[in-house]
């Protein structure tokens, strides 16, 4: 959500830098709606200040015992009308702030102005790609072989998108879990929390899902709970409605939690395999910031997901998204893309933005510094998505005789070097 204010005073200015994003602007729908709202207001005033001036008329015709029953009348109409039009000015501000709910956020200055994903400009890039000696499988064909992964049982369980993870394919998702959440909480200074896998349309109408985009989403039968698509949704509204301290700032969260999603839109994408599912396991990391502070934190954010795939020595790199790719909600976010062999390209592992006021100003969360007030900054991103980083893992880790080495990171966890053939399930 913007600042009304704002937006009302730079309506061209904004327009212009969300026609970057593909986002048209209806700008003289909101002007309509504004001159509207004026005008009425305007009207009111007026004819509240000739009602006054007739009342004091009324009192000074009794003091004198003279008729005032033209006056009376006078005032009644004046009376209507005034709360007329209270009703006309209090749905065109209804109608703009709906309105408004539509709008994304503005790019941040140093987004680059692209018209899609092609646009993205790469910023680093970490690790080369493995040269195999043969040649190197998908992770949807490993698994099946390896009998760690399962998609047909998954599809008579549940349907398509779906897994079943076995053996040490269900341990290693397990083992990468822990080993994220150690490591943000234990090396990046983040606290653990465990929220809830469902939450309320408001919840959702904060972090920006609703009402945009509900056909992503899960909702529960004859409730108002929705499955979560992400942590960030119940961790963001851990202060909804709230005013944290600005001297506790920036508060780190970080929240193991399985993600719901419809893939509405996903138009058949990464139908293979387990990359785009409806269900799946992300580490999430949230932030509350200053807006001063805000950039630099996402700066640190994005390495400290980074970290994770530097720690299980995994080729990545990191893009930062162009005003044509860039999310709903967000200001500015750097796509964080892990190498897969058996896919041979990069595919997206994290997505680390920086929303400012936007959430925030949705699920009111505020900051207070002395008397001073203001919106705080909010910021997300997967530390990392697990599904992906095992693909990842299986994908890089390959060997000829269809085994995969553990990384070394991972080891301790795991307690096994090496995941081979299964036994098979009878």
């Amino acid at each position: 959500m913007h600042d009304m204010g704002t937006f009302r005073a730079n309506l061209d200015a904004i327009a212009e830098r969300l026609s970057t994003r593909g986002f048209t602007l209806p700008v003289e729908q909101f002007r309509a709606l504004d001159a509207q709202r004026r005008a009425a207001i305007t009207d009111s005033e007026q004819r509240l200040a000739e009602r006054n001036r007739i009342s004091r008329e009324v009192g000074r015709r009794r003091k004198e015992g003279l008729d005032t029953g033209d006056l009376e009348e006078q005032s009644r109409a004046l009376g209507e009308r005034i709360a007329e039009l209270s009703t006309i000015a209090e749905e065109s501000d209804k109608e703009y702030r709906e309105l408004l709910k539509g709008v994304p956020n503005i790019p941040h200055a140093s987004v680059p102005v692209g018209k899609s994903a092609e646009d993205n400009v790469v910023i680093r890039t970490v690790g080369e790609p493995r040269a195999f000696d043969f040649e190197p499988k998908a992770h949807w064909d490993i698994g099946p072989e390896l009998g760690i992964l399962d998609f047909e049982r998954a599809t008579k369980i549940t349907g398509a998108r779906f897994a079943v993870y076995f053996g040490l394919g269900a341990k290693l998702e397990r083992a990468l879990i822990n080993f994220m959440l150690d490591t943000h909480t234990r090396e990046h200074g983040y606290t653990e929390v465990l929220p809830p896998f469902a939450v309320n349309s408001a919840s959702l109408y904060g972090t920006g899902q609703l009402p945009k985009f509900a056909e992503d989403l899960f909702k529960l039968e004859n409730t108002d709970y929705w499955l979560i698509p992400t942590a960030e949704v119940p961790v963001t509204n851990l202060f909804r409605e709230e005013t944290l301290d600005a001297e506790k700032l920036p508060i780190n969260f970080c929240a193991y939690t399985p993600c719901f999603r419809s893939e509405a839109g996903s138009y058949g994408r990464d139908v293979r395999g387990i990359i785009r599912q409806h269900q799946f396991q992300k580490v999430e990391l949230v932030k509350f910031s200053r807006p001063e502070e805000s950039y630099d934190q996402l700066e640190r954010l994005t390495d400290d997901a980074e970290d994770i795939l530097r720690r299980l020595e995994l080729p990545f790199r990191t893009v930062v998204l162009s005003t044509g790719d860039i999310g709903f909600g967000s200001a500015k976010t750097y796509d964080i893309e892990v190498w897969l062999p058996g896919q041979n390209g990069y595919k997206e592992i994290s997505s680390c933005s920086n929303y400012e006021a936007f959430q925030a100003r949705r699920a009111n969360i505020r900051l207070k510094a002395g008397k001073k007030s203001e919106f705080a900054h909010t910021l997300n991103g997967s530390g990392l998505a697990v599904g992906r980083t095992w693909v990842a893992i299986v994908e890089n880790y390959q060997q000829r005789d269809g085994s995969v080495v553990v990384p070394e990171a991972l080891r301790p966890y795991l307690n096994a070097e090496c995941i081979t053939k299964a036994a098979e399930l009878k």
